[in-house]
């Protein structure tokens, strides 16, 4: 996994395709903003409702986003609900790997924080296969970031100064930032998917 070579090739696959990815964005924000203010008059579980439903869809729906992108494909705003087509495969891997990360994270941050790693790739893997179930997801994802996780680590700490550039442009940075990291993180999904192996234990 080359880190240059995926950010190189991410610049380029983003191209011409800004406006729409940012489109796509603003109504995700949106949407679940509004979901989390209307449920969050439902007393004590409204907001919590909005977390483990809504949240894992809509993420769902902006990795597929960026595998089409990567592939070479422009998308359109509708693709924003695309995950709700498997929005119960995406709440339990969202809440399986919340779960394992904070059990791994009760033992010290470092746990949790190569275990999160570890488990980075489950909601791509099942952006590919719709239904998948979510402990398959997670074992291979643990598969497939086996040797990388410092890479990937490396990789995510590569986009500091990004972020920060986002921060003092107060968010304007980030029209172009975001898209920039996701088709960043696709790109390190498809390098790793040949490089799995079986055999990952919890």
């Amino acid at each position: 996994m080359n880190r240059a070579e995926l950010k190189a090739a991410a610049k380029g696959q983003i191209k011409g395709k800004i406006g729409i990815l940012f489109l796509i964005t603003l109504i995700v924000g949106a949407l679940s903003l509004v979901a989390s203010l209307v449920l969050s008059f439902i007393p004590f579980v409204g907001s919590l409702i909005a977390a483990i439903i809504i949240t894992p869809a809509f993420s769902l729906s902006i990795v597929r986003v960026y595998l089409s992108v990567v592939a070479g494909n422009k998308p359109v705003a509708g693709d924003a609900f695309c995950g709700f087509d498997d929005f119960w495969s995406a709440f339990k891997v969202s809440f399986l790997v919340g779960l394992f990360t904070f059990l791994w994270s009760l033992l010290f941050v470092i746990p949790g924080i190569v275990k999160s790693i570890s488990y980075s790739m489950s909601t791509y893997i099942l952006a590919e296969n719709k239904g998948k179930p979510a402990l398959e997801c997670i074992r291979e994802s643990k598969e497939m970031t086996q040797g990388h996780k410092m890479d990937l680590f490396v990789l995510g700490l590569s986009f500091i100064g990004w972020v920060l550039l986002g921060m003092v442009t107060f968010g304007i940075a980030y029209i172009w930032v975001v898209p920039y990291m996701q088709a960043t993180s696709a790109n390190a999904y498809n390098s790793l998917k040949p490089a799995a192996v079986a055999g990952a234990q919890f």
